[in-house]
Formats: C-alpha cells, structure tokens, sequence
C-alpha cells in the first residue's frame, strides 16, 4: 500500500486493523440488519480509499482519522450503538442518564469528514485556508450529519421494527438535534486543532494550505 507520507509497513498494519476488526465485528452481532447498515460505509469507504491511493494518495493525518472512523463504526456496528460496552462504561463511570456511545460516533461524524472535506477542496479547487474554505468545510459536515439522519429516517420507515436499533434514539426525542449539533461541534474542533498539521503535510505533498 503505498501512500505520500505514509509507509508502506504503516499502510498495510492500517489497512490489516481494519479488515481484522471488521471481521470480528461481523461474527455474531447483537443485530445482523443493524451491523449491515452500520459497518455500510466502511465497506463503501475502504474499497474507495484502496482505488484512489495511487492517483489521489491522502495525507498520513487524513489515512490515520479515517481508520479511526472506520473502528467507531465497526464496534457500534456489532454491538449497536444503545449497547456498546464502552458506553455502558462510560455511562456507570459518569452517571450518565443512556448510553453516549452514538454521541461519540456523531462526534467523529463532524471532526473526521471535516478534515476529508478540508483536503480534497484545498487540491481540487482554488480554495485556501481562510475564513471561507471553514465556513464551506463545516457546511459539507452539516450536510453530511443531516443526509445521515435522513438515511436513518429512511432505513427505519422502509424496515419498520427490524431496523429501529439502527435509529438508536433511546427514548431522545431530541436524538437527531444532538446527532447534528455534535457534528457541527465536531468539524468544528477539527479544523482549529488539526489545520496546521494538515497544512504541514499537504505542503510536503505540493499543496499549499495557506492563503
């Protein structure tokens, strides 16, 4: 597997993690149409990311979010998102009133996308750090968040019973509102910590970051 930046040893350990993990997860899951639709978008993502990575290689810090992503997805994906045992955790450690694991996973639905938007503007359009190339990233996160909701919605009214664990609101009837707000929040802390090693990368790749 070989990336700019990234070494081909490195490549593969991320790329071994996250067929190895998807495997584990796909073995007896506490719900087969939930893990389906869960783990959905690594099996989308992945084969997306192996195309491209000769002609359009990412940076290090993009390769490295990304299969964190993925591992988010895969854990909720084979317990559900209500179930996880690091919720649970979590949830006992600080009192907490459900299970928080999805808030996690909507969390990194904003801080990792936001920095997969942030590359591919700043290689393919005239956009350069700023004011405006944030205001676009945070925009494409938040379309992203609500789409999901939308997926959600849609999966839930065409499954009816058999896919309400993928809704996973747990009683919330403000679920979708932290669902986004949680993004917004996410792509948000992404850009003000990550810009500048994002810059640093791109720069050693030929892209320049800075405005």
């Amino acid at each position: 597997m070989s990336t700019s930046g990234l070494s081909r040893s490195e490549g593969w350990l991320l790329l071994s993690m996250v067929l190895f993990a998807s495997v584990l997860s796909g073995t007896g899951p506490a719900d087969r149409l939930t893990w389906v639709l869960e783990i959905a978008p690594v099996f989308i993502g992945l084969p997306l990311v192996l195309a491209t990575r000769r002609n359009f290689p990412l940076t290090p810090l993009l390769y490295r979010l990304l299969v964190i992503h993925a591992l988010i997805l895969i854990l909720g994906a084979h317990y559900t998102y209500a179930k996880t045992p690091l919720g649970f955790w979590a949830q006992d450690l600080f009192s907490f009133e459900r299970n928080h694991y999805d808030r996690l996973g909507h969390l990194a639905q904003g801080f990792i996308p936001a920095v997969l938007a942030r590359e591919i503007l700043i290689r393919c359009s005239p956009l350069k750090s700023g004011a405006w190339l944030f205001f676009i990233v945070v925009c494409i996160c938040l379309a992203f968040s609500a789409f999901y909701e939308l997926t959600e919605w849609w999966a839930t009214a065409i499954g009816g019973e058999a896919s309400r664990e993928f809704l996973g609101t747990q009683g919330d009837p403000w679920d979708t509102q932290w669902d986004m707000f949680l993004a917004l929040i996410g792509a948000v802390t992404s850009l003000l910590l990550l810009r500048r090693v994002h810059d640093r990368q791109l720069g050693r790749m030929g892209y320049t970051g800075s405005g």
